[in-house]
């Protein structure tokens, strides 16, 4: 299937690597001249690197934190207006919610909550003027099912889906569609975070809680980047203008709700 959206411009955050990464490269496949962001400059050079060398299509790397001022200006100055935006952010890392400080909350806000809404502030309006645009966040299954160690991210990121349901609306007329991907069990740095924490909290060994993990999924696996990547593709596409406003669950079925 033709995507519909080579030559379209994308910003893609938190890139270097995992689901980032997987959205980068498929949008790249699809024609889409990406700008990449995450903090490791190394890891985000390769990526580049190998994208540009697989695809042929223009990838800038922009080295930043994205979570800050500074960061954003970097991005936005190397991709000013872009007409797709795939917001995402490293979650904040697991614990006992009786342990969060003031500051660890305000952290996880900034980096799943505000910083994504700071990105759509300044790139939706042009987006608008053009009659297209596709904004996709990558949140997580934790809004539809809360995850007991990642109390943080929980708050942070379902605070961002109640505000992307409003906003959805108001611009939906226009071309401009706001749609949010909520991975469930990826293979990727941040399960083994997870996986890691479960086994401490659970004096369990971390191949049980892999285990187990992999044994609560209908499919029996964790998900991939590739497959993620292309789900994202799909939303950015032109095929994809009659839905907004969505919460896109690829969780492998793990999800045990009607709704």
């Amino acid at each position: 299937m033709d995507m519909g959206i080579a030559g379209r411009s994308a910003l893609v955050c938190a890139a270097s690597k995992g689901l980032g990464r997987g959205c980068a490269e498929a949008l790249a496949a699809e024609g889409v001249n990406v700008t990449i962001v995450a903090r490791t400059a190394q890891t985000l050079e390769d990526t580049a690197a190998q994208i540009r060398a697989k695809t042929g299509v223009e990838v800038k790397a922009v080295a930043c934190d994205i979570t800050t001022e500074a960061g954003r200006a970097a991005a936005l100055a190397a991709c000013p207006s872009p007409d797709i935006l795939v917001n995402n952010a490293g979650g904040p890392p697991p614990g006992d919610f009786r342990t969060y400080t003031h500051e660890a909350w305000l952290a996880a806000l900034e980096a799943n909550m505000l910083t994504p809404i700071a990105l759509i502030q300044a790139t939706i309006d042009a987006m608008s003027q053009r009659g297209f645009g596709r904004i996709v966040n990558i949140t997580s299954s934790s809004v539809k099912a809360p995850i007991d160690v990642l109390g943080l991210s929980n708050g942070a990121r379902s605070g961002l889906t109640g505000f992307i349901a409003g906003v959805a609306r108001q611009v939906a007329a226009t071309g401009v569609t706001i749609n949010n991907l909520l991975p469930g069990a990826f293979d990727t740095d941040r399960i083994q975070a997870t996986i890691v924490a479960q086994a401490k909290a659970s004096k369990l060994s971390l191949d049980e809680v892999r285990a187990r993990r992999v044994k609560s999924i209908p499919v029996g696996r964790f998900g991939t980047p590739d497959e993620f990547g292309r789900a994202c593709a799909f939303l950015c596409s032109t095929h994809a203008g009659y839905i907004t406003g969505q919460n896109w669950l690829i969780d492998g079925g793990a999800y045990p709700g009607t709704f």
